[in-house]
């Protein structure tokens, strides 16, 4: 088990990088916002939230307020090859030793249907020494047999963690294969209903399940998705998730934008470290107000695309286009807690220079949006047949990445294609291309690289 303290109330902070000028008749307003939380009680004054102060004990290291359900693929493929369930035993038991203390925790074993692992009876085990044994003695007992629906796995998830009252709720999904026993409505109609709930990391071991599902599980519980194509590497993955859990010092925490009369948000997006579309998750919080999930926070620094339409105006006439703030819903339902706030601007001006130029962080992620999405397009294409479409994408994507700087998705595209010209995205696709190459490529289209401000 890690062993290291941490501080109990974070401090964020918000900085709003755009141009604020508009020509005349010019509406739309684009800003990327920064959001960065720091470790509380470091140095400096720390705010103080009521329901987050330091107890006696917090004080002295870290006060659980975690629970975490771990959802294990135990379906038939699982056993092509032996080693993938053994693997992801493996797996599985390095991300129970990485629990501290106090943590509230399961495991699902996952097949057409969803069965409590550990500790059973629709409870959650509490982490110590004696727990951590039992459930690694649970391990053992799971065989691979069945089939394939992840939206079961999710839901016996969420009522598990239902049971909890910490404020950060996680959960870990591994799959093999593909969700072949459950429609696409009712995987979506899953992921409606637990978002905001739950965070999910979601992985794919081997090479015979789909990226786009993947993706849609992390993307829609504001988690992470990777392809782990060997599955003696799970471990390691399994490890990093868990830990990167056990670093989270606050959950569910809003992103929240007030916009006034006749002003619209278009959208909001997490932009770094990967792209990830918010807008449709909006909840509203009162008039010309709404909040985005934006999950857990450890000491880490995110960037939103942040997009508002506002009303049209004369030269010379300046407006807050909307209010951005980090808020914290209280347990008993009073005004949540403000932890930062940053403004959007609008100033029209008839200064031709001033309204066109591009602020650098936004051409940065609008340029890491469009990458994920020529990526996407052109491995569509590919599968579908179409050279010309997919040359043409993949040769597009082959240039933004260079453009931007993002060497670890450039080194992913030259698996795929044969690169003649970065600059110019002149590339041959390759006639042979491995399978986890091309899974690998698609699942982490979505990464993006910060913007050297």
């Amino acid at each position: 088990m890690a062993n290291f303290s941490k501080p109990s109330v974070p401090r964020f902070s918000v900085e709003v990088y755009q141009n604020v000028y508009l020509p005349e008749g010019g509406r739309d307003v684009s800003a990327i916002v920064t959001v960065t939380s720091t470790g509380g009680g470091t140095t400096g004054e720390t705010p103080r939230i009521p329901h987050l102060s330091p107890s006696p004990t917090a004080a002295q290291g870290w006060e659980p307020d975690a629970a975490v359900v771990v959802m294990v693929d135990c379906s038939g493929s699982m056993d092509y090859p032996p080693t993938k369930m053994h693997h992801a035993r493996e797996a599985t038991t390095a991300a129970i030793d990485a629990l501290r203390d106090g943590v509230a925790f399961a495991v699902v074993a996952g097949t057409h249907q969803a069965k409590e692992a550990y500790p059973g009876n629709g409870r959650l085990a509490v982490a110590d020494a004696t727990t951590r044994a039992q459930a690694k003695q649970a391990l053992r007992g799971l065989s691979p047999g069945g089939g394939t629906a992840i939206g079961t796995w999710l839901r016996l998830a969420d009522r598990l963690l239902a049971t909890s009252d910490a404020s950060i709720r996680h959960a870990i999904l591994l799959t093999d294969g593909r969700n072949e026993h459950e429609e696409p409505d009712v995987l979506q109609g899953t992921l409606d209903a637990c978002a905001g709930r739950f965070t999910c990391d979601a992985r794919g071991v081997g090479t015979d399940w789909e990226p786009k599902e993947v993706r849609r599980i992390a993307e829609g519980l504001l988690g992470t998705a990777d392809s782990i194509a060997d599955p003696a590497a799970l471990a390691a993955d399994f490890t990093q998730m868990m830990e990167a859990v056990m670093g989270k010092d606050v959950g569910d925490v809003q992103l929240r934008l007030w916009t006034p009369q006749r002003a619209e948000v278009q959208f909001v997006k997490l932009a770094a470290p990967r792209t990830e579309d918010l807008t449709g998750q909006r909840a509203e919080a009162g008039p010309r107000a709404g909040d985005y999930p934006t999950g857990s926070w450890g000491d880490e620094s995110r960037d939103y695309h942040v997009g508002i339409r506002v009303p049209n105006a004369e030269v010379g006439q300046e407006m807050l286009a909307a209010r951005v703030s980090l808020v914290l819903p209280t347990p008993d339902g009073s005004s949540p807690h403000v932890l930062a706030q940053g403004l959007i601007r609008a100033v029209w001006t008839d200064d031709l220079a001033a309204s066109t130029a591009i602020n650098p962080q936004v051409a940065h992620y609008t340029g890491q949006a469009e990458l994920a999405l020529a990526i996407q397009e052109g491995l569509d294409l590919r599968k579908a047949g179409d050279v010309d479409g997919a040359t043409a994408r993949l040769g597009r994507a082959v240039q933004l990445a260079a453009r931007s700087g993002h060497e670890d998705t450039a080194k992913l595209l030259a698996k795929v294609v044969d690169v003649v010209d970065a600059a110019t995205g002149t590339v041959r696709l390759k006639s042979n291309v491995s399978k986890e190459a091309e899974m690998t490529l698609e699942t982490r289209s979505t990464r993006t690289v910060r913007v050297k401000k």
